[in-house]
């Protein structure tokens, strides 16, 4: 098992690096000034259209697409890092390089299973960073954390679909330039179990989407937006039906695995973003006569940091390589292993050196306290921890299971 980079990855890592420090650091503060004078938080502000055209003049493209037609064609393991380095800058740096989600995960779904037409109307503006797209899963009247509740309704009638139900946390649905949506609902509840549900591909204009509001993380409103969404008598033809009826789950699984491994990269580079804070201030400022710096659990909280960054950065390598070597199901167990394990450190280390900044540190003066809400959030995203931990425990018990439940 070799986590040495390859060539072309520390190419691109060394470009990223190079536009992270020229464009997308001292563009920070032009962005957040554009939204706050527009009095929109969901404003597409000037200066990151201006950083999407610098990363494509620079090959900063597309980064997260593993088929060299639409990207260049990395395996997990080359573009972690990268996504990484991305994750420094969680709220314009991935959208500048057109490797934002939920649309990295669209945009592979729209690959994989898409039709001509499916790849035609929405893939190639996708690629190309014209629009956004948004993905409906969760659900308000079930515990979505388990998949197989997702009631919304899907009824055939004809040779289309009608669907009904409402969903909430639909990420990006309030972005500006978002046209589509991926829905999941249920096609046939008296299926087996994993063959109930499918996946739609549906407008944001299509009659009877109605985006009833956005909601807030924290108090924050992110520019993408979580939108509740309710679906009212909508018309899908069924050549919007990915893959055919009862796909969902399959699109699903192949759909998650990547994405798990850019969330927790993209958590690790905030945790290394707020390490780096965390000791400006510490060296910066002085308390009871001395650097805090000086104090011995503040030291402990700088080393605690860079271990437990380390640990993480390579659990989720080995995950990303198992995925590149094997499979998304021979790496299952290590790909819930990080979804649990990286978020929970960056917030770790993100509420210490919120801690460490004092007062600062809760303000918007400094990115910790949107990074908080942020990786909070991710504890439940994708999976929440109690979830993956089942997926761990279980595979752990298998040997030792003397009865069926």
């Amino acid at each position: 098992m070799d986590f040495s980079f390859t060539d072309r990855c520390l190419d691109y890592r060394e470009r990223l690096l190079a536009f992270m420090d020229e464009h997308v650091y001292p563009a920070e503060a032009v962005y957040e000034r554009q939204i706050r004078e527009s009095g929109d938080p969901h404003h597409q502000p000037a200066v990151l259209e201006e950083l999407k055209s610098e990363a494509r003049a620079r090959g900063l493209w597309n980064l997260f697409h593993p088929d060299s037609e639409y990207g260049p064609g990395l395996t997990n393991a080359e573009y972690a890092p990268l996504a990484e380095i991305m994750g420094r800058s969680p709220a314009i740096a991935p959208e500048a390089c057109n490797c934002s989600a939920p649309d990295t995960g669209n945009m592979e779904v729209f690959t994989r299973f898409g039709s001509d037409e499916h790849k035609q109307t929405w893939l190639t503006p996708l690629l190309n960073g014209e629009i956004r797209s948004a993905f409906a899963m969760t659900e308000p009247a079930v515990a979505s954390s388990d998949a197989t509740n997702i009631a919304m309704s899907m009824t055939a009638d004809g040779d289309d679909w009608i669907l009904n139900g409402r969903k909430w946390w639909t990420s990006n649905a309030l972005h500006a330039n978002c046209r589509v949506m991926i829905v999941m609902g249920k096609t046939a509840p008296e299926a087996a179990t994993y063959e109930q549900q499918s996946m739609m591909v549906v407008p944001m204009d299509a009659p009877g989407v109605t985006v009833l509001r956005g909601l807030p993380v924290f108090g924050y409103q992110d520019r993408e937006g979580h939108a509740e969404v309710l679906f009212e008598n909508v018309r899908v033809p069924g050549k919007d039906v990915l893959a055919g009826p009862g796909a969902g789950f399959m699109i699903g699984q192949a759909r998650l695995g990547p994405g798990r491994i850019h969330h927790c990269m993209r958590a690790i580079g905030m945790a290394e973003r707020a390490l780096e804070l965390m000791c400006e201030r510490a060296s910066s400022r002085v308390a009871f006569g001395k650097p805090i710096a000086a104090q011995a659990n503040i030291q402990d909280w700088i080393a605690e940091a860079r271990i437990e960054i380390e640990m993480a950065r390579l659990l989720t390598l080995k995950a990303a390589w198992m995925m590149d070597e094997f499979s998304n199901k021979e790496a299952r167990v290590e790909i819930a292993a990080i979804k649990v394990a990286a978020p929970a450190m960056a917030l770790k280390i993100v509420d210490r050196a919120i801690q460490v900044h004092g007062g600062g540190g809760v303000s918007d003066d400094f990115p910790l306290a949107s990074m908080y809400a942020h990786l909070r959030t991710l504890r439940l995203a994708d999976g929440p921890d109690e979830v993956h931990k089942r997926t761990i425990a279980r595979t752990e018990l298998a040997p030792y299971r003397k009865v069926t439940p």
